[in-house]
Parts: structure tokens; C-alpha cells; sequence
């Protein structure tokens, strides 16, 4: 499209200042504007703008809900064993049908880290980062069940570029680059809360942020990965975001629930500590499950307890969950599967007179779309318990923060390995440091075979079979 057509595109919805440099630009930079133009859906903006699209009543939801139908940490909850869901699992896995998905798309500004999240140092001796312990985990379940798993990895504009150069660097981390697909979510432009008018970063581009988590959707299928899954025999995807080093990537048994309950969309899910601890609330509306977030959920409903004194909705999100791959491409082919949550954030503009503004408050709105919205739409969903210290350790803020800090990640994955090893009858001193590397164990059951080698662990020590 040239300016003439840009402009009447943009002025239908009184959106045509953002064409105001476009006569100093260069033939790239007017390229790189036209396009950001195009990609963007200006009715359905002008619908969220305006503030039009249709919005849930969480008081009414939270009003009419129940616990979702779970299997308890301890296996109960189901006509299942433990046993029978890792048996199942393994055997999906053994036959090729898994694949694991990563959402990457944030840089480490939190933590003080000039590069994309997953580049982070986490290992509490190997100092591995966050990418590497999910590719040892991959590879070692790879290895253990003679299999290839593929790893699809979800970037951002931010993170795209220093990502894949990373996995070069490193020889994809130890994968075969054939099974490594590096792919990039959507963005939707920030517009001006006041106004609702589209922001400028530069002369020759938009404001844009990523379009949330809920992009995976459509950038799967947009990047031809869902295709790709087909081609390889792939009917289940495992999801997990980037900064959880704790998590039990890949585990066969909360596979195996999600094949025995005949779920499309099964979510790891941890006991919330307090009734308004910051964390999606899963929850049972009528025969479906949906998430309200901790901000979204009436205090009445929140503190409401059990006769034993037990919150009745208990179960918080920790961002795991297990797709069927045919759900994923129905959700896909739908442009009304998620809907765009917003956001007051500070973003900086190109003010009229062409300088850069950097607001000090909150003065735009962004809008994103959530992958936990899909759980509505999936049919049987069940929730999966899990203790915190075997299976959730975020690496959020800097150190000095309360939670979710580097140091308090480490001491989590050092603590759930010592673990390991005394059930394993392994003798190891309290104030050492432990980490073991997915290919020396995956789980304690490993650790059983070499145990009697192992003799006591008195100081820090790295097991690995590298």
C-alpha cells in the first residue's frame, strides 16, 4: 500500500497522524510503517479502544464457582493410579507423540539482565542457564525413552534475534537443530489512554508489544509449527514459560492424567498459600474449567473456606499445562478463541514535534491476549496438583525482592536434589550444595541405580554424566 491508501485506511478510524514523518523517511523505514499498518486489525482496535469487545463478569463467575476437578498431589481424586497415569505417560512419550514448547519472549529487565530471560545463569554450581536446564531435561528424556522430542521455542521482536544467535553460539544447546524450531509471537500496538490514538516508537515505526502468551496460538500456526507437529506424529504439546528452572519438564505422569482423563487442556496447578496470593485461580464453572486472576476475584470468594478451614478455591496456576495438538489448531481457526485483556503500562512515544517522550506514569494501554483462556473451550479439562519446592521456583525479580528471586531458584533446585539423594539413601551434609544434572538423574528413581557409588555427600557437588 502507498501513503494515498495507507491514509485512507487510517482515517476511517482517525488514526491517520501516525503518517506524519512519513515523507523523511527512508524507502525501508516507510517499507517497515506500511507493514506495521497492515498487520494491524484497525476495526477490531477500534472495538477495543472504544472498549466495546465483550467483557466477563468475574463477580458473577466467581459467584457460581467450584473447585475444578483435580488430582491431588498425593494421586487421589481420580479412578487412576499414579502408577497407571506414568505408565501412560511414558508410553505417549515412547511413541513419539510429545513435544515441548517454551513461551521465551521476555528479556531479563527485572533481574537486571540485558538479554533474553532464558539466557539467565541458574544452575546453583554449573551455573547453566535457564535454556540449558531445559535442554538437558530434553535431551535426558529424550535419551531415556529412545526418542526424539521436538522443542519449539516461542520468541518475541525483543528476544528473536539474540535467541537464535544464542543456540547457534551453543550448538543448540546438545539438540539436533532439526528438532529445535525457533519461532516468533505477534505484537498488537499501544495507543494513548486518554485519546486511543496509535503511538510512535520512531518516525518509521509503531509502539508494538507482544501480543501476550495467548499469541502462541496463532504464531503457532502462523509459523507452520502446528503443521510441522503433524508431520512428525506429534498429537501433544507440553507448555511452560521460561523461568521456571523447577519444572518437571516433560514428567510422564502428569502426561499420563492428561491421557487418562481424555483431557484437551490439563494444567499443573499448586495450593494457594492465602486467599489472595497473586496467582490465576482455576476454576469449575458448570462443566467447564476457566482461570480468574487474583485481581479479578472478589475478596468473598477468595477468603471463602471449606468446613475444615481450607480455601474452597484453592488452585493457583503455575503456567504448566498439556494441549492437545488438535485442540490447539480448532482454537487456531477461530479468531474469537482468546480475547485481549489490557494493560496501563508506561511507553515511551514521538511526540508531535517529533521528540521522545518517556512517561514517568502509566499512559498507555496495551493489549494482550492469556493462554489459560482457552480453558473454557476444552473439553474435560482436569487440574494436576504439585507441591511448590518440587516444581515451582520463578525467576522474576532481582535480588533483594521478597519472592522469586535468582538466589531463592537456586536454593529451591539445590534443596529438591538433596532431596533426591536422601531418598535414595544417600547420606548428604545440610549446608551443602547439590545440583544433578538430567543427565546423571531425571527424578530420584534414577539416583536408586547409582546410590551405592555414591557413597556421602559432605560439600558442594555437580552430578552430572557429561
Amino acid at each position: 500500500m502507498d501513503k494515498t491508501q495507507l491514509t485512507a485506511a487510517l482515517e476511517a478510524f482517525d488514526q491517520q497522524h501516525i503518517l506524519r514523518h512519513w515523507d523523511e523517511l527512508d524507502d525501508a523505514g516507510k517499507a517497515q510503517l506500511a507493514e506495521q499498518i497492515q498487520d494491524i486489525d484497525l476495526s477490531l482496535l477500534s472495538k477495543l479502544v472504544a472498549d466495546e469487545d465483550e467483557k466477563p463478569d468475574f463477580a458473577a463467575i466467581a459467584k457460581n464457582s467450584d473447585p475444578p476437578p483435580a488430582v491431588g498431589a498425593d494421586g487421589s481424586g481420580v479412578d487412576w493410579s499414579t502408577d497407571d497415569a506414568r505408565g501412560a505417560g511414558e508410553q505417549a512419550i515412547r511413541e513419539g507423540k510429545l513435544a515441548a514448547i517454551v513461551v521465551a519472549g521476555g528479556q531479563g529487565t527485572r533481574l537486571g539482565f540485558d538479554k533474553p530471560k532464558g539466557m539467565f545463569p541458574v544452575g546453583p554450581l554449573s551455573n547453566r542457564t535457564l535454556f540449558q536446564v531445559f535442554a538437558d531435561r530434553i535431551a535426558a528424556t529424550s535419551k531415556r525413552y529412545d526418542v526424539t522430542i521436538p522443542w519449539y521455542v516461542m520468541t518475541s521482536e525483543a528476544t528473536d534475534a539474540a535467541t537464535r544467535q544464542y543456540f547457534e553460539d551453543n550448538d543448540y544447546l546438545g539438540l539436533s537443530r532439526d528438532s529445535v524450531r525457533i519461532f516468533k509471537q505477534g505484537t498488537m500496538p499501544a495507543v494513548d489512554a486518554e485519546s486511543g490514538k496509535l503511538l510512535l516508537a520512531s518516525p518509521g515505526s509503531l509502539a508494538l508489544s507482544p501480543d501476550g502468551h495467548g499469541g502462541t496460538v496463532a504464531a503457532l500456526a502462523r509459523s507452520g509449527s502446528l503443521d510441522d507437529m503433524e508431520k512428525r506424529g506429534v498429537q501433544y504439546l507440553f507448555y511452560f514459560q521460561v523461568d521456571n528452572p523447577l519444572i518437571q519438564l516433560m514428567d510422564p505422569t502428569f502426561i499420563g492424567h492428561h491421557l487418562l482423563a481424555d483431557s484437551e487442556l490439563t494444567s499443573q496447578v499448586v495450593r494457594k498459600r492465602y486467599p489472595t496470593e497473586r496467582v490465576g485461580n482455576v476454576v469449575q464453572v458448570g462443566d467447564r474449567m476457566q482461570i480468574i486472576e487474583y485481581s479479578d476475584l472478589p475478596d468473598e470468594a477468595a477468603e471463602a473456606t471449606n468446613d475444615d478451614g481450607s480455601l474452597r478455591l484453592w488452585a493457583g496456576s503455575i503456567a504448566v499445562h498439556v494441549f492437545n495438538v488438535d485442540f490447539l489448531r480448532r482454537a487456531s481457526e477461530s479468531a474469537e478463541a482468546l480475547p485481549f485483556h489490557r494493560a496501563n503500562k508506561k511507553v515511551p512515544y514521538l511526540d508531535e514535534s517529533g521528540q521522545m517522550v518517556k512517561p514517568n506514569s502509566p499512559n498507555a494501554i496495551k493489549f494482550e491476549k492469556f493462554i489459560f483462556d482457552l480453558l473454557p473451550q476444552a473439553r474435560r479439562g482436569i487440574v494436576v496438583e504439585v507441591v511448590p519446592a518440587d516444581a515451582f521456583a520463578p525467576v522474576k525479580n532481582a535480588e533483594g525482592a521478597e519472592n522469586d528471586t535468582p538466589s531463592l531458584a537456586r536454593r529451591a533446585i539445590s534443596d529438591l536434589h538433596k532431596r533426591w539423594l536422601r531418598q535414595a539413601g544417600v547420606s548428604v551434609a545440610d549446608d551443602a550444595t547439590v545440583e544433578i544434572s538430567p543427565s546423571f538423574a531425571l527424578d530420584a528413581d534414577q539416583i536408586r541405580d547409582s546410590a551405592a557409588d555414591l557413597g556421602s555427600i559432605d560439600g558442594d557437588q555437580f552430578l552430572t554424566r557429561d
